[in-house]
């Protein structure tokens, strides 16, 4: 196909473009009629403007990761009757809010919410007129279950995910995309803080064995980032060996694998307790 197929090429290879973006391209040249290799002829100077913004296009598509949001929470350390997430935060669902950053952030292109089937009538109506689609998704029976659940009801085309806590309503949208921008690189990450209190190692008597150095210690959070393939693998052999855990980078510990953490910084709190209801409402007071 001339030099225009020569440019793609490049291009493609430049973008890191997948095989199905090349073979779109590659459609796109033929259905153009854009075989020659002379430079000044008309036709081949649209398509060359065409093809460069399809590049772009595709590329830009293949930046964008998967989000999965875990809703299924219940009430009971907020001490309420609902799922927290239900609860209302400045007139608003608490999951109305993370929504919305979800939305705002750049680096995400798809949006799957899991739930409980008994809050489904409530949460359906915060995921329609959104500008990004957004998918529910039928949670299992612990945060596990469901993130695994999730994973299976991603897009064909999902190869980068973030897995976020949907009571983390305090979170920026540019944490989203610093996290997606560390997956597109090659790594797993997670959202974190440094630790700031002195930690104890305490036993089932109560008594204090240990104080590890507060220096190496990190409190994790959401949102976590992941290849989707590795993610898929880790819960395989979680649910072969019987693991259990509390977050998805810990799966990537037992195996052995990498994972690297993003200062969060101080607001990128869980809302669990009354008392994190009221600072929540407090932070978007000021906002």
């Amino acid at each position: 196909m001339g030099w225009i197929t020569g440019h793609l090429e490049a291009g493609l290879e430049l973008f890191g473009g997948g095989g199905k973006s090349w073979q779109a391209l590659k459609l796109l040249l033929k259905a153009s009629g854009a075989e020659s290799e002379n430079t000044h002829e008309p036709t081949a100077q649209v398509v060359r403007a065409d093809c460069m913004e399809a590049v772009s296009a595709c590329w830009q598509q293949e930046s964008l990761v998967h989000l999965l949001i875990a809703a299924a929470g219940s009430g009971r350390r907020m001490g309420a009757d609902c799922n927290k997430l239900l609860l209302n935060l400045r007139g608003r669902p608490l999951l109305a809010w993370t929504l919305e950053a979800a939305c705002a952030a750049e680096n995400i292109r798809w949006i799957g919410v899991i739930g409980q089937p008994g809050d489904h009538d409530e949460i359906a109506p915060l995921l329609q007129g959104s500008p990004k689609p957004i998918a529910w998704i039928e949670g299992g029976s612990t945060r596990q279950e469901s993130v695994e659940r999730g994973l299976v009801a991603l897009p064909g085309d999902a190869e980068h995910v973030l897995i976020h806590d949907g009571a983390r309503c305090l979170v920026d949208p540019g944490l989203f995309d610093r996290c997606a921008a560390a997956v597109l690189a090659g790594d797993a990450v997670i959202a974190a803080t440094p630790v700031t209190d002195t930690i104890k190692r305490v036993n089932g008597l109560g008594l204090i064995t240990d104080t590890p150095d507060r220096a190496e210690l990190w409190a994790a959070q959401t949102p976590q980032g992941f290849a989707v393939a590795d993610l898929r693998e880790g819960h395989a052999q979680a649910r072969t060996l019987g693991w259990s855990v509390t977050d998805d980078a810990s799966l990537f510990e037992r195996l052995g694998w990498p994972v690297r953490v993003l200062d969060a910084g101080p607001a990128n709190i869980k809302v669990t307790t009354p008392f994190d209801l009221t600072v929540a409402e407090a932070v978007l007071a000021q906002r």
